[in-house]
């Protein structure tokens, strides 16, 4: 690859040709300020719109100022960030961007990590120099992501993770001058369109106009009910990031202090949706082999490959865009569902309890988890089997509401019999994670002998599409694992059009899986960040005495005294589904 040679601030160096101007001021650790830009190195992809103008630059021989982010670097560049020219141009782009921004940063949801509010500050604003009109819009509200348009500033980054990186195609800069905004098509709300609630967008946008729909408060108000008795389960991802939304360093196991905050907070029992992740184990493992054996057997009614349904991002993604597939996915809830299920029906007889009575609060890497559980067919006579989905960032501001000093806590463990879990479970946050702790299961149950080596090395790296052949007694099995809706789309194009042929297909909605979930503290796209959430979630699956699904003495005992067996009558009512066809406008 040719090299650039360039000249910033009287710095030389050499950057590869196709590098902008940005790259390289980054490689000599120049500060260049930006707000449109996002480097989202996880996907290998870079928001270009140079929009904002913030980061423009000088360049020798050129008349106008240059957008750093998007400006390519030239043989014998020179460049300068820090003259008065670049200064005052970038001061007056800040002051007009404000001047039509709401001023309610005590009330905003991103108020304390917005991009908009650091600039401000560092540029040393303090009053708006150009008052005029502002634009305003209507506030749209679904069950997971409220959509603010009046806070918008134009940096087009959702629209970069929503349509090329995770390809569903939902927003888009619609109108012109004041009346200008990003919005699904015809301005239609989210809940209307091809949204699949993964959240994504959320995690991008610099400013409060893409948010989660904070729950928080309801959590409070079912804690202060005496006449409720209150259930939390945390999703396996989020004990590997609940401490950065605390202030503390990536790459720590929180399990311990996550249990121990959570009895703090007055949840009378602390659960762990891990326990439902074993359970998901033996109901999806369990329908992937009797698919596959009746496959292997010439049943031409069977559909393969069988495709996880974990992911409610991702089962709404099929709903919407591949509705002639819909027979394929397994017909298991995700492990949320089962938890919310089992809670109410077999705890609440232990309990002695009506379901009623009993308030499920589920906290989620995922904002797609919010709309799953107010999905209608997971409800008996109207009681939601989940009552309340808090993100790992809510609960880490609930945390620092309740004045709890996480860092000091001690590590406890989870109440059983629903917090007790397998070395399987807490990989189901990481991209391959279900795909490896199925293939624990699924070998020995089929095989009847012991797993030489329960890791799955070819599943566990961060890239976007996996595949690899595993051995499985007599068979060799075909898989396929996807992170990000757009690398589904390109593994489910390829199957489609028949150029590969799959046993088993996993795939999570957000980029790296769970542990890069929306609901997640923001990680800006920093790789290293997921990298350590992933090793946590290794960790914690090394460290544990079981490590199979079907091996987790709590999952025996729940079949043994309530469900049967795996796919039994009992099982399918309470922990298995059916998808909908949905409108692909």
């Amino acid at each position: 690859m040719s090299m650039m040679n360039i000249t910033i601030d009287g710095k030389a160096t050499q950057v590869p040709a196709g590098s902008k101007i940005l790259d390289a001021a980054q490689k000599l650790d120049i500060n260049v300020p930006t707000l449109c830009y996002l480097n989202l190195d996880v996907m290998k992809y870079n928001n270009m719109a140079a929009s904002c103008r913030v980061c423009v630059v000088e360049v020798e021989g050129r008349r106008n100022l240059a957008p750093a982010c998007a400006t390519p670097v030239m043989d014998g560049m020179v460049v300068k960030t820090n003259t008065l020219r670049v200064l005052l141009a970038r001061k007056t782009v800040l002051e007009l961007l404000l001047s039509d921004h709401p001023k309610d940063c005590l009330v905003c949801a991103k108020s304390g990590d917005c991009e908009l509010q650091d600039l401000a500050e560092a540029f040393g604003i303090r009053e708006i120099s150009v008052p005029g009109a502002m634009s305003t819009y209507r506030q749209d509200v679904s069950a997971s992501i409220i959509r603010d348009m009046d806070k918008c500033v134009m940096c087009r980054r959702c629209e970069t993770m929503c349509n090329d990186i995770q390809s569903c195609g939902v927003l888009s800069g619609v109108n012109r001058g004041f009346d200008a905004v990003v919005a699904p098509a015809f301005e239609m709300n989210l809940e209307d369109s091809v949204c699949t609630n993964c959240g994504q967008c959320t995690q991008v946008c610099p400013v409060g106009a893409l948010v989660e729909h904070d729950h928080t408060w309801k959590v409070i108000d079912a804690l202060a009910d005496p006449e409720k008795v209150t259930v939390v389960q945390v999703a396996p991802a989020v004990r590997a990031a609940l401490g950065e939304a605390c202030g503390m360093e990536p790459g720590q196991s929180f399990t311990g202090k996550m249990a121990a905050s959570l009895r703090m907070l007055g949840f009378d029992h602390v659960f762990d949706t891990d326990f439902a992740a074993d359970l998901t184990i033996m109901e999806e493992g369990s329908e992937f082999l009797d698919r596959l054996q009746k496959f292997l057997d010439g049943d031409k009614n069977v559909k393969m490959p069988i495709m996880t349904s974990c992911c409610p991002g991702w089962v709404k993604f099929f709903e919407h865009q591949f509705p002639d597939m819909l027979d394929v996915p397994s017909t298991a809830k995700s492990p949320q569902q089962m938890f919310g299920a089992i809670a109410k029906s077999y705890y609440a007889e232990v309990l002695g309890i009506p379901r009623e009575k009993m308030v499920v609060v589920s906290v989620m890497p995922c904002l797609a988890k919010k709309y799953e559980a107010a999905r209608p067919e997971f409800a008996v006579d109207g009681n939601p089997d989940v009552d309340i989905v808090i993100s790992s960032r809510e609960l880490g501001r609930l945390i620092k509401t309740m004045n709890i000093d996480f860092a000091q806590l001690p590590e406890e463990d989870f109440d059983n019999p629903l917090g007790y879990s397998t070395g399987a479970a807490p990989i189901f946050g990481n991209s391959g994670g279900v795909m490896e702790a199925a293939l624990r299961t699924a070998y020995e149950l089929a095989t009847g002998e012991t797993l030489p080596a329960v890791e799955f090395e070819a599943v566990r790296t961060l890239t976007g599409v996996k595949t690899a052949d595993i051995q499985v007694g007599p068979h060799t099995l075909k898989v396929g694992v996807a992170s990000g809706l757009g690398n589904a789309r390109e593994l489910l194009e390829m199957v489609q059009k028949g150029e590969e042929q799959f046993h088993v297909i996993e795939i999570m909605a957000c980029p790296g899986g769970c542990i890069g979930g929306g609901g997640q503290p923001y990680h800006h796209g920093d790789m290293e960040i997921l990298k350590k959430r992933n090793a946590v979630l290794y960790a914690e699956d090394a460290g544990k005495p079981e490590r199979k699904s079907h091996e987790n003495p709590y999952i025996v005992e729940l079949y043994e005294k309530f469900l049967g067996k795996p796919l039994s009558e009992k099982a399918h009512h309470l922990l298995h589904t059916h998808y909908f066809k949905r409108q692909q406008l």
